[in-house]
């Protein structure tokens, strides 16, 4: 299956943990080397590569005496602050040696959040890879905080993947993959080589960070394989210390875990809408409004909204959520905090009357809205300070 799996695929995102390519003390040249030789010869073979590249924290950390991993949100970005040019002259080093020369593209969860700075990126990417020219992709950790605190590199990669277009999800780990149980504590831990989709019972088989110098586990390449998997892009999760293993993977072999993705491919759109687009607030539905959008696939209507919480503009991602507070969908609104204060449960006809204007006839338009609430999300929080909420 796998050999049929790999057969056609052109564009890979390859996402590099720290733990492949640093060790406690820093970058681990020769892994460098190493990685940068197997991804030449890729290049050379046709297909299109776009790397997105932990690091930049391992690579700064000795010049500010940090042993392992940096205890606190400052010192993280001060080390990454010093390393990811370190980083980017040992990739250009050794790339250079392959013939391949390199672009660095720094990121946080706000550029791709916002569709013009996301499609901005999009077009920046595509340039480089057109002039065959290796994107390398790093999170700007010297401004992300709570990217570096939950390691979303795993889960930037699985953006990555939808926002080049993507064919295919190479993590490389300091594991072999996933197995049904720690492999580092059970000598009898079994190597799962094929996930169709990622249960319950499978996520209960991750663990946390096995390493000093990385900040994601298990956990986080699970949800970053969802999140490929529901964009329709396959995962493989393997062990970048393994000499040549990315050969190995598209040659087919048995090495790693593939995630297959889902059946029923989310366009890019609503993936984006789902996955990278943060929600700034809450509709809090009735049960007619909920039926309406989880049962018929309708658009939402203000005469179906109760409450509002959280503080939004027009354009901004919301969760709409059942009375108990359950989030069944996630869209982007047409109206700002304060004009829905004003027309929630009112109808559709009277909005130009309440507001003097009318933008459209619903609230969240069902184009840009995806229903459900898919694993591998991140949770809304409310907003510290000025929120508003009309939450009994």
């Amino acid at each position: 299956m796998r050999d049929r799996f790999f057969k056609a695929l052109k564009s890979i995102v390859i996402k590099v943990g720290s733990g492949v390519i640093s060790t406690d003390t820093g970058l681990d040249g020769d892994r460098i080397d190493a990685l940068s030789g197997d991804i030449g010869a890729l290049l050379r073979a046709g297909f299109e590569i776009t790397l997105v590249s932990s690091g930049a924290i391992s690579a700064g950390k000795g010049d500010l005496n940090i042993h392992g991993r940096p205890q606190s949100i400052p010192l993280k970005q001060a080390a990454a602050a010093i390393g990811q040019s370190r980083l980017m002259r040992y990739y250009k080093k050794a790339f250079g040696e392959q013939g391949v020369k390199v672009g660095q593209i720094l990121l946080t969860q706000e550029d791709l959040a916002d569709r013009k700075r996301y499609l901005n990126a999009r077009n920046t990417v595509k340039t480089l890879l057109e002039y065959r020219i290796l994107p390398i992709i790093n999170e700007n950790d010297t401004v992300a905080v709570e990217e570096i605190r939950f390691g979303d590199n795993d889960n930037l990669s699985s953006m990555v993947t939808a926002l080049v277009e993507a064919q295919l999800l190479i993590i490389l780990s300091d594991v072999d993959g996933l197995y049904d149980r720690d492999p580092r504590h059970y000598a009898d831990a079994r190597r799962i080589s094929l996930v169709e989709k990622i249960s319950s019972q499978i996520e209960a088989m991750a663990g946390d960070s096995g390493t000093q110098v990385g900040t994601g586990g298990m956990i986080t390449k699970l949800r970053a394989a969802k999140r490929a998997a529901l964009y329709g892009v396959g995962t493989v999760i393997v062990n970048g210390r393994t000499p040549h293993i990315l050969d190995r993977v598209l040659q087919g072999e048995d090495v790693g875990t593939l995630f297959l993705p889902a059946a029923e491919k989310m366009s890019a759109r609503k993936h984006w809408i789902a996955f990278t687009k943060k929600p700034r607030g809450k509709l809090f539905l009735d049960d007619g409004a909920v039926a309406a959008i989880v049962n018929h696939g309708k658009s939402l209507l203000p005469s179906g909204i109760r409450s509002v919480e959280g503080k939004f503009g027009r354009g901004d991602a919301v969760s709409l959520c059942d009375l108990s507070g359950r989030e069944i969908a996630r869209g982007v609104t047409d109206y700002d905090l304060s004009e829905v204060m004003r027309i929630m449960g009112k109808k559709s006809s009277n909005i130009k009357d309440i507001l003097g204007y009318k933008y459209h006839e619903d609230v969240v338009h069902r184009d840009n809205m995806v229903v459900g609430s898919p694993p591998a999300r991140k949770d809304y929080g409310n907003e510290p300070d000025g929120n508003a909420s009309t939450r009994p």
